[in-house]
């Protein structure tokens, strides 16, 4: 018996030797600050205010979101720290080694859509740097390339040369750079809060704008904007793994998490609130688009600092979030051709030709997106946690990730029962598309999927001959 497949093995999915697991609850804290702190969080949060609700029923909204999420991150991230090994080996568990390629190819495609959408908006901070920079460089908007304004064009080409120099070191560099970028943010959103205070006069009337949605109207967008809130990191749930297998201890992740995403990412939406608040109050409607907003200032210095924070901030959550996952993905469907340099790079050319400068408008279609890919990923979600909880009791056969004769083998490398529930689970997020009867049922499609996906696969593996309960060993060599 072979002690581990080419095919299923290369140095980036190896489980990571004891020296290499030296991320400690800082580097998690600002791993999560880097991700929470960009313009989409920004804008989603904002954004709450532009679909009606009150600044109070806003942070409601986040604050439930960010307690979901936090939980389910640390019911994914645990086996990642145990074993040291990725999401796209991970999985190989529930799925089997072949099966598992399907829901890694589903959250590949997600990423990189999540990467063309992040990049898109970070290249107009890069725009607006470039324009209070360089005279006659917002006249180019007259020659059209790619959809685009030449401007606009360019700018977008130099960010994506942005994402290929970070990406060229590999995961160092991203915890090095995620180490001061998460917290320059903070001094941006700050800088806007006292603003918004001071053209208000003061927190008072911030608070008092009142709300357009009462009774079913409220609860409706209640729903979902939660579902939509979790589906902006509906990828990291599966593949925190990616992060939380560098960590020095269980204890590290677990306290640098809950300091970095509820913690930095509520305040953080907070301080985006109050601004799109202030800007009702200044300007006479919400502006949640932080560039607009300091267009609006009319300073170019202002401008300028600005639009670099927004430019790292962006940068920052789009090389984590949105790099690194569909990075291991590639690896893992050709481990013999591919590093996680190789792949990073290759992820970021195929994610313009989403080209989100077409399509990407408002608050309504923000969660009406984010709500489908909750939707989407949800199931597997559901599935992971399940398998590692409750069939497998916290115990895998390391072993056994890189062999196709192994435990996870399944049969002919396909566990015919995970897809099965994913499928029930995929059903049951987007149920009420399907009926229109049940339309409502898709303001929580997360939920469902999560839940369908992870009872159905609990149900079906009841009957599964192989157990996992005879591993204790969690270091197995391999």
């Amino acid at each position: 018996m072979k002690v581990k497949d080419p095919s299923l093995y290369n140095e980036d999915l190896a489980p990571l030797k004891k020296e290499k697991r030296n991320w400690n609850w800082l580097n998690y804290t600002t791993v999560w600050m880097g991700m929470v702190h960009n313009i989409v969080a920004y804008e989603t949060a904002g954004s709450l205010l532009g679909l009606g609700m009150s600044v109070w029923q806003a942070l409601a909204t986040v604050i439930t979101a960010n307690i979901i999420l936090i939980l389910a991150m640390w019911l994914n991230s645990a086996a990642g720290a145990k074993y040291g090994i990725p999401f796209p080996v991970l999985i190989r568990a529930s799925f089997g080694y072949k099966g598992a390629q399907l829901p890694i190819i589903i959250r590949a495609f997600v990423a990189i859509f999540w990467f063309a959408v992040q990049a898109y908006l970070g290249s107009k901070a890069v725009g607006a740097v470039l324009g209070a920079l360089i005279p006659g460089w917002n006249g180019l908007s007259s020659i059209h390339f790619i959809g685009l304004g030449l401007n606009d064009a360019l700018a977008v080409a130099l960010f994506w040369i942005l994402h290929a120099w970070v990406i060229s070191h590999g995961m160092e560099r991203v915890k090095f750079f995620e180490l001061w970028a998460g917290p320059l943010v903070i001094v941006l959103g700050l800088a806007l809060v006292i603003w918004a205070i001071t053209v208000s006069n003061g927190l008072g009337p911030l608070f008092d704008e009142p709300s357009q949605l009462t009774g079913g109207a409220f609860w409706s967008a209640f729903g979902i904007s939660v579902t939509g809130l979790i589906g902006t990191w509906a990828t990291l749930i599966l593949n925190i793994p990616d992060f939380t297998r560098f960590a020095r201890s269980q204890k590290d992740q677990v306290i640098g998490q809950a300091i970095g995403l509820p913690g930095t990412a509520i305040i953080f939406s907070i301080m985006s609130i109050i601004t799109t608040s202030g800007t009702i109050i200044a300007f006479g409607r919400p502006i949640w688009d932080p560039v607009e907003l300091l267009q609006q200032f009319g300073n170019p210095f202002v401008l300028f600092l600005g639009a670099f924070a927004l430019l790292i901030a962006t940068l920052s959550v789009n090389v984590a979030a949105n790099v690194v996952s569909p990075a291991y993905d590639l690896v893992n469907l050709f481990p013999q051709k591919l590093n996680f340099v190789k792949a990073g790079l290759i992820s970021i050319v195929v994610a313009l030709f989403f080209a989100p400068w077409l399509w990407y408008n408002n608050s309504a279609t923000i969660f009406n997106v984010l709500g489908a890919i909750g939707g989407a990923l949800g199931p597997v979600a559901g599935i992971m946690i399940a398998d590692y909880y409750m069939v497998a009791r916290g115990k895998y056969d390391l072993a056994s990730f890189y062999k196709k004769d192994g435990l996870y083998a399944y049969k002919n490398g396909w566990n015919v029962k995970a897809l099965i529930a994913l499928v029930i689970g995929l059903i049951a997020s987007f149920i009420g598309l399907i009926i229109p009867a049940l339309k409502e049922l898709y303001t929580y499609s997360w939920f469902l999927g999560i839940g369908f996906g992870a009872i159905s696969y609990i149900f079906l593996m009841k009957s599964e001959k192989i157990s996992n309960s005879n591993f204790e060993n969690v270091e197995t060599t391999i």
